[in-house]
């Protein structure tokens, strides 16, 4: 029983890149590469609620996991929503 643990600490030590704090995470796929049918509209309040925090700020790209073609559309669809007032400009 004590030779599997100590198995298991030695082979972690020998890998270079483990950290029992960080986890390697999935890489991030961007949701409009992901659906070819999903088009962004500044119309659609619901989808574009998803790429704004609870605040009303745009996520950046690490948080929402957009290319940055789409992040890009992104800002430019939230803009205009708020420009119409779809969107607020801030949340209380």
């Amino acid at each position: 029983m004590a030779d599997k643990k100590n198995n298991r600490k030695n082979n972690r030590n020998n890998d270079e890149d483990f950290n029992p704090r960080f986890r390697k995470a999935r890489k991030k796929v961007c949701p409009l590469c992901a659906d070819k049918n999903l088009k962004l509209d500044y119309k659609n309040a619901d989808q574009l609620k998803k790429f704004i925090n609870d605040k009303g700020k745009i996520l950046p790209r690490r948080a929402t996991g957009a290319c940055a073609i789409h992040q890009r559309d992104i800002t430019l669809a939230v803009k205009r929503a708020r420009q119409i007032a779809v969107l607020p400009y801030t949340q209380d």
